[in-house]
């Protein structure tokens, strides 16, 4: 049951988006949204087409620090690991700064074919949801705010960050919150990640990834039959390990995503291994899960063989992944904006739980969510990936109208 003070609360959050919404420039950039959906199409193939992998987000951070500079930007910069951030001054610079968010990075290696594609409504190829649709919304907001020249009371920073896909694990983010000049000036993140306009993230899913990695003297099928095989000892860890109880509240998920090794096929192979991802809403499920792993290594491959002499297999545990879990109060001011804002637009949002950029605010304490950049998408992390634009402007009002609460956007 609501308290009094929070239902006054959400009664004042409520009349601030109306009075938003009111704004005759609001109206006006609402109206554009749609009215600029082809260019915003164009836009979203033409970044779609530059290649982006994780550690390889040069040329699209680039293309970004254009855009910002075409927008109008008086100050754009390129940070020290690829961020590119650009700033609309609020009327007190010392208040906490609103920051909106979009991974430039794509799950697809540098060599992918980028045959970004249109069959009628929809645009398919590699990333061209994930998230060449959330930049894009992105870029969309930073123009509506900059045509309707309305007078915030904070700093709004718009981010194109790098490294949120795979091995990236966050470190575009993770590099403002920890070590950026702005990790504590930042109040409020709005993450636009991939499509629809229904969802809000508020619940980070953690995760851990690790490569398990087996090495022997290797040899000839033949001449060296009976040295220990890298292979067959991963083959072991993997059926062990998939076996590993796991509970259904809190979800907890284990999957072997890559297994490798071996030269030939009348090689023993001196090296093998495989990726593992550990998911969890539950930190202290990933704990005992990363325990576990351990626990199947050290008994599948002890130290030393039978009789006491060094054992001939070696291995070793990479942690290539840690995202931390978390979640939001449900009272937390950015889920009442929200709320209010998808109860103004006539959105029937939902909360979910998901891994994203927000998983690094929300697991520091700091208010963060996840919103989609409108149409519908499929296929996301494979080559047929598409992206519908029908409906994109009612995400795009409400990245706004969000916006502009949550950076005390003057209605006069």
């Amino acid at each position: 049951m609501n308290s009094p003070a929070r239902t006054a609360e959400s009664a004042t959050i409520s009349r601030q988006i109306s009075e938003l919404a009111q704004m005759r420039a609001v109206h006006a950039a609402f109206a554009k949204f749609a009215v600029r959906e082809n260019e915003l199409r164009r836009l979203q193939i033409e970044l779609a087409r530059i290649p982006a992998p994780p550690f390889g987000e040069a040329a699209r951070a680039e293309w970004l620090r254009g855009q910002f500079r075409s927008l109008g930007f008086a100050s754009v910069e390129t940070d020290a690991i690829g961020n590119v951030l650009a700033v609309l001054p609020g009327e007190d610079r010392n208040l906490p700064a609103i920051a909106i968010t979009a991974h430039l990075d794509t799950v697809f290696p540098t060599d992918t074919a980028l045959q970004i594609h249109e069959d009628r409504d929809r645009i398919y190829g590699p990333g061209v949801s994930d998230n060449a649709a959330g930049v894009v919304a992105m870029l969309a907001t930073a123009w509506a705010m900059i045509d309707a020249q309305i007078r915030c009371a904070c700093d709004v920073l718009f981010i194109g960050n790098v490294g949120e896909e795979g091995e990236g694990d966050l470190r575009g983010i993770r590099h403002i919150f920890e070590s950026s000049p702005w990790r504590d000036r930042i109040g409020s993140t709005v993450v636009i990640d991939g499509s629809g306009n229904d969802a809000i993230i508020g619940q980070a899913l953690g995760s851990r990834r690790f490569e398990v990695i087996v090495r022997g003297p290797g040899g000839h099928s033949w001449s060296d039959f009976g040295q220990p095989n890298p292979i067959v000892a991963i083959s072991r860890i993997v059926s062990r390990f998939s076996q590993t109880a796991l509970p259904a509240t809190p979800k907890t998920t284990l999957n072997f995503g890559v297994i490798s090794g071996g030269t030939s096929v009348n090689s023993i192979p001196e090296i093998a291994q495989v990726s593992i991802d550990l998911r969890s809403a539950s930190m202290e499920e990933l704990e005992r899960l990363e325990d576990e792993l351990r626990g199947v290594i050290q008994t599948e491959l002890p130290a030393k063989g039978r009789a006491g002499e060094p054992a001939k297999l070696s291995w070793e545990l990479r942690k290539i992944g840690d995202r931390p879990a978390g979640e939001l109060p449900e009272d937390s001011h950015i889920l009442e904006v929200i709320r209010a804002v998808d109860a103004h637009l006539g959105i029937a949002s939902q909360m979910r739980r998901a891994s994203t950029d927000a998983n690094i605010p929300i697991s520091l304490g700091r208010e963060a969510v996840t919103l989609g950049a409108g149409g519908t998408g499929g296929g996301a992390h494979t080559v047929r990936e598409w992206f519908d634009p029908r409906g994109r402007s009612l995400a795009l009002k409400r990245i706004l109208l969000a916006l502009l609460a949550l950076a005390s956007a003057d209605p006069e």
